[in-house]
């Protein structure tokens, strides 16, 4: 069975509906020719030169990432700049490129679901419900079992893939946790909602500093919870790639579906005392 460029935009937007997307977000084709047949399709999280560079020596016919390449408005593709410089590589090499954003963060087998269910967290709910039980921004749920702060944040450490930031954790190590939030990517929005209030701990990336104190000071005066775990962005957003390609294969029967290993978080080593 063969498929067109049309008939897997098609599928991949009935996995993850453009109309899930945030209004500021940016997902969809971005480059390539609907007509073309697909035999192979690559994902990442990132699209940046490495990524492109594997794709294309992979000889895939498409690129699917998570985070968009055009998701701010540019004036200029020319190839002296680095969006224009990927955007040309792919077109000569024939490798469309397609992304997945929020539209994939907030559905059932998405981004935070993925996490979650990864993690071990029975009976998930959004914590921001969307049009169903099952759709919406982040998830929480209860472990099996309940377990130390500091044990879940070795479990996370041993889910992840390795980066330089590694995990960082608010809190009580020795503290009993069982209700566990979490937002798979920044997720500092979603801090002073109730699900994540009434959490023992919450799972999020790119936690800045007014943020995360002011959440964990209001912790303090409201008896300690929720703890505060900060990953690696790309890091908690790569679990979804997998579960990604098993959905594409499962609705594209024959198309070659690989998954980047590289590891395109942006920071290379940490200096400690």
């Amino acid at each position: 069975m063969s498929f067109s460029l049309s008939d897997v935009r098609h599928a991949a937007h009935d996995l993850w509906p453009l109309s899930g997307a945030e209004d500021w977000d940016a997902p969809g084709l971005v480059s390539g020719d609907l007509a073309r047949e697909v035999s192979s399709i690559h994902l990442a999280v990132d699209v940046v030169a490495d990524t492109v560079e594997e794709a294309v020596l992979a000889g895939a016919d498409l690129l699917l990432a998570h985070h968009p390449l055009l998701l701010r408005g540019v004036t200029s593709v020319a190839e002296d700049g680095y969006k224009g410089a990927l955007l040309a590589r792919l077109i000569r090499a024939d490798c469309a490129l397609l992304t997945a954003h929020t539209n994939a963060d907030i559905v059932a087998g998405g981004v935070s679901d993925t996490f979650a269910t990864r993690l071990g967290l029975l009976n998930l709910r959004p914590i921001v419900a969307g049009a169903t039980s099952a759709v919406g921004l982040g998830r929480v749920g209860q472990l099996a079992e309940p377990i130390t702060l500091g044990r879940l944040a070795h479990r996370l450490s041993n889910l992840l893939p390795a980066t330089a930031s590694g995990v960082r954790v608010s809190g009580d190590y020795g503290g009993m946790v069982s209700t566990i939030s979490l937002c798979g990517g920044a997720g500092d929005s979603l801090l002073r909602e109730r699900a994540v209030l009434e959490s023992d701990v919450y799972i999020t990336s790119d936690l800045r500093h007014h943020p995360a104190s002011e959440a964990r000071e209001q912790a303090i005066v409201s008896g300690g919870t929720p703890a505060l775990i900060d990953v690696s962005h790309w890091a908690s957003e790569w679990l979804w790639l997998d579960a990604a390609a098993e959905r594409l294969r499962s609705v594209l029967p024959g198309v070659n579906v690989t998954v980047s290993e590289l590891n395109t978080d942006p920071w290379n080593f940490v200096v400690m005392h």
